[in-house]
């Protein structure tokens, strides 16, 4: 662990399987303990996505953001069956454990929030609340074929702004925005090899448990229905296909406490850093730690 990072630590945990997960714990005090809040990423993503929100919050909590096997700075899967959704959730088991974490709140982008919900029935009791960040219960299959051709290729670009560009004319739903954020998305998505070449940060076999399926759509509303006790709120894309009003309306229907919030010419997802979830997400913290 490095205690020196500007903003977190990192911890290297090992998972059941004798792999290692990378692993960022955002803080002001990084040796006493706090509140906790669980950042999961979407299918392709990893921790460095939530820096800007982790560091907005982590000077009331401890932020912990990892890196899902195959991603990022965590190994990479031999066998790509694991990258399965009951493999993630024992990941996540182990790093509580690791990091000696009882009680958290989840922030859930995409793949993040099916999690969460899983979490519902598999962790209950560690379960202090959740957002849902442009993920519903229910999601036809055929919604996700252009972000599994999107994350199975295998591009090598020569630089940075090969990388931006390839992002502009590639990336499922990628709204136009301004160059910087541009730039930092193209980092938090690619990496630097040691020839020098710019690649995805992730294995791409992550994809074929999903690929394989013979599912028509993912019905995950038994596990929604764990959350319902607890606060909830839900993040979606003004743009984003993922989230329907029809389906909102169901999810409050079942969860009659959920807030909603719209994040208005953004596809998916919301960085949750911006400026019109601010105070729905202090809310929303300050009910899932409330005595």
């Amino acid at each position: 662990m490095d205690d020196n990072l500007p903003g977190y630590s990192e911890h290297r945990i090992s998972v059941r399987d004798s792999l290692t997960v990378y692993v960022r714990k955002y803080g002001a005090d990084r040796h006493k303990r706090r509140d906790t809040v669980l950042c999961l990423g979407g299918l392709t993503r990893n921790s460095k996505d939530f820096h800007d929100l982790a560091q907005q919050l982590g000077d009331r909590y401890d932020i912990i953001c990892p890196d899902y096997r195959g991603r990022g700075r965590s190994d990479y899967d031999p066998d790509w069956a694991n990258y399965t959704p009951p493999v993630y959730l024992d990941d996540i088991r182990n790093i509580a454990a690791a990091l000696n974490i009882h009680e958290f709140a989840v922030i859930g982008t995409s793949l993040g929030g099916l999690l969460a919900m899983g979490l519902g029935v598999a962790m209950p009791s560690s379960l202090k609340g959740v957002l849902l960040n442009d993920v519903c219960p229910e999601l036809p299959i055929h919604m996700l074929e252009s972000i599994m051709a999107y994350a199975s290729a295998t591009p090598v670009l020569q630089d940075w702004p090969a990388a931006i560009h390839y992002l502009h004319d590639n990336a499922p739903m990628m709204p136009s925005t301004t160059n910087a954020v541009a730039e930092q998305l193209a980092r938090n998505t690619f990496r630097e090899r040691d020839d020098g070449m710019i690649v995805f940060d992730w294995d791409p076999n992550i994809t074929r448990p999903i690929s394989g399926s013979k599912n028509n759509t993912m019905d995950l509303w038994a596990l929604f229905s764990s959350l319902r006790s607890r606060p909830l709120l839900s993040v979606r894309g003004g743009l984003s296909p993922f989230v329907t009003d029809q389906t909102w309306q169901h999810m409050q229907e079942t969860a009659r406490d959920m807030v909603c919030v719209t994040v208005p010419e953004t596809g998916h997802a919301p960085t949750l850093a911006e400026d019109i979830c601010s105070d729905a997400i202090a809310e929303w913290l300050k009910n899932c730690f409330s005595p």
